[in-house]
């Protein structure tokens, strides 16, 4: 069942008043919900909250809470998704997966073969967010992951206080079993996931990986999608931090 994300001062008492044209509309108009039936709610402290419909007017829905906790629905590392943008399809795929696997930002990025123009993609960071907020609703996770603001890949991209993994297809240092076992990185790093484009990394990038000695790692023999690169890294990794190293 999907949650409806509220503020906590829509909780009155032992009731949740849903008064947001938005919000109602989405539960009253598009899902059709009649009172009596269930509907789970999200506040911005990751309280989750079972309620009943109690009354539905022509502007307002009342929901009656049966029972209120912590979310646990969401991760305890610290993952950015830092993604070539892809075309529209392909960009929404690789959003939507990254939310459901909790990674709490995804940034947009601007590679040599981006097929995606700049100016376009400062015109889809809302579109993007939205995006990863309906995902959120979806998979009932309790925290909102971040849509960054578009940044190139050069130099000044990288930082020393993250750990940054180039994902590439070919001519990889490790395999991400290799990096796990010689890497410190862990659940208590800033974990930076790079994936390029569809037609992958310039050599100017690949350069430039080298010379900042940005670890390039294979996902196996088999070569995918940017999209479907962007859900196999994320579970990857997180994959490789919960089993440490071995």
């Amino acid at each position: 069942m999907p949650h409806f994300i509220i503020n906590s001062t829509a909780v009155e008492g032992c009731y949740i008043r849903v008064s947001g044209k938005e919000l109602y509309n989405h539960i009253a108009k598009a899902m059709r919900v009649k009172e009596g039936e269930t509907l789970m709610f999200i506040d911005e402290n990751e309280v989750q909250y079972k309620t009943l419909v109690d009354k539905i007017s022509s502007s307002e829905i009342y929901t009656k809470v049966v029972d209120s906790y912590p979310s646990f629905r969401k991760l305890d590392v610290d993952i950015t998704l830092a993604q070539a943008v892809l075309k529209p399809d392909a960009q929404f795929l690789a959003i939507q997966k990254a939310t459901e696997l909790g990674v709490k930002n995804i940034l947009p990025l601007v590679t040599d073969n981006c097929v995606v123009r700049e100016s376009i993609i400062k015109a889809k960071a809302e579109k993007w967010q939205k995006i990863a907020l309906e995902s959120v609703k979806q998979c009932e996770r309790a925290d909102i992951p971040v849509v960054l603001p578009y940044e190139k890949l050069n130099k000044d991209f990288f930082d020393k206080e993250y750990k940054y993994i180039a994902f590439v297809e070919r001519d990889a240092d490790y395999s991400l079993k290799e990096f796990f076992n010689l890497t410190e990185i862990n659940k208590e790093s800033k974990i930076v996931i790079i994936i390029g484009p569809e037609g992958g990394f310039s050599q100017r990038e690949f350069d430039l990986f080298k010379e900042l000695e940005i670890p390039q790692v294979s996902l196996g023999n088999l070569i995918y999608r940017a999209d479907t690169a962007c859900t196999v890294a994320v579970a990857n990794v997180l994959f490789g931090l919960e089993n440490g190293k071995s």
